[in-house]
């Protein structure tokens, strides 16, 4: 299939997101904050106001009517899910994101095996949630180097794995640098020296298809809002085996068969790690959003990123003192950039002025940051619905704010 037949019709793609109609300051909205989270489409925005007006419930509890629609639209939403990701249903269990289920396998996986000295495996360039986690479980977190370009060193992570590396997790995709990491590559190197691995997909799934049975990772987490979904769900799977030796971490309803004071016993998997009223209009705002890329095609959806990161990284490079840090090649759509001699958090609040919305900081990647000795960067990260128009009012702020700030 050509580039051609994959092209998509911006406008129409534009016309479903209400939010981007909104004027910024007087100017256009400009969204290039998608790293961070994406804008919702009408489609999801439907599902989220049906479910609440039509189908509100608990589940899982009652009997009448409304609660059947409720339990009906709750675990058709899991088999919904499990079918994009190519998996079974009973191994999607359901979180607030990619850092609590990140935290629920440090907690019930990794915790109860972790002895003085054991290590989980991380790049430079990992999210926090990352690698906190795993500290609170005990374990020590060392990480593979990251390159002049962003890329990762991979001699230099394989030579990190040995007999006290207990786990390696690892970004499928940097939320700071676009970097593509080679997972698989990884999976394959770690399963060799019985090492399993978790994928941090928080930053993938809207960008590129993930197959998690072709994957064939042992945990792997993501979060429904970086993908045209609502925020605070997500979703953990892990093979069937490590479910079953891990704990729950959280008591409550639903994750238990029977309760007495002399003690408790739990309920299957994937229940058995959601204790309490789950977020029902979460998971059915995440299927619908699957449904939503499904529509749109995630073959186009990349096609059309890629040849925008193209022409946004050439634009940037055409700007005096503009550095980018992060140059791998075959990187996803993210735009992370310094000016020499101008503080990120100044240009960024010069570049709100002018409509357009980045990130500025350290993207919760301290330890990158220190790598490439950078108190921070501007992050332009790219989605379906933004185009070259974007990019060139990105660029129109950027002088701007050379001339207001140099």
């Amino acid at each position: 299939m050509s580039s051609s037949d994959l092209r998509l019709d911006l406008a129409a793609i534009r016309a479903q997101f209400p939010i981007l109609s909104e004027s910024i300051h007087g100017k256009r909205l400009a969204y290039l904050d998608n790293a961070a989270t994406v804008q919702k489409p009408e489609a999801v925005l439907q599902k989220l106001d049906g479910y609440y007006r039509h189908s509100n419930a608990n589940v899982h509890r009652a009997v009448h009517e409304l609660a059947a629609r409720a339990t009906n639209a709750y675990e058709g939403a899991r088999d919904r899910i499990a079918q994009f990701f190519n998996t079974h249903r009973d191994q999607i269990v359901f979180t607030r994101g990619t850092s609590e289920s990140i935290n629920l396998v440090a907690r019930s996986w990794l915790q109860p095996r972790v002895q003085p000295g054991d290590e989980v495996l991380v790049t430079g360039m990992e999210h926090h949630s990352n690698i906190v986690p795993w500290q609170l479980a005990g374990a020590k977190t060392v990480a593979a180097p990251v390159l002049d370009d962003g890329s990762l060193d991979f001699d230099g992570w394989l030579a990190r794995l040995n007999e006290r590396t207990r786990l390696v997790a690892v970004a499928y995709v940097s939320n700071t640098l676009g970097t593509v990491n080679p997972v698989e590559k990884m999976i394959e190197a770690a399963h060799a020296r019985g090492i399993p691995v978790l994928i941090d997909g928080a930053q993938a799934i809207a960008h590129q298809r993930v197959d998690l049975a072709a994957l064939d990772a042992d945990f792997f987490a993501c979060s429904s809002h970086k993908a045209y979904g609502p925020t605070g769900f997500g979703v953990l799977w892990a093979r069937a085996e490590h479910y079953e030796a891990m704990v729950p971490w959280q008591g409550g309803g639903d994750m238990i068969r029977t309760v007495a004071f002399e003690g408790s016993t739990w309920n299957d998997v994937p229940y058995k790690f959601e204790a309490g009223t789950p977020d029902m209009a979460g998971a059915i705002g995440f299927a619908a959003a699957l449904d939503w890329i499904d529509s749109v095609g995630i073959d186009a959806i990349a096609a059309q990123e890629h040849e925008l990161l193209l022409y946004g990284t050439e634009l940037l490079l055409s700007i005096d003192g503009v550095r980018l840090i992060g140059t791998a090649p075959g990187k996803a759509g993210i735009l992370s950039f310094v000016i020499d001699g101008a503080h990120p958090h100044d240009i960024g609040s010069i570049l709100d002025q002018d409509g357009v919305a980045v990130r500025t900081g350290h993207h919760c990647t301290m330890p990158l940051m220190e790598r490439f000795r950078v108190p921070a960067t501007v992050r332009a990260s790219l989605a379906v619905y933004n185009g070259k128009d974007d990019l060139d009012q990105l660029a129109s702020g950027l002088g701007r704010a050379k001339r207001l700030l140099l």
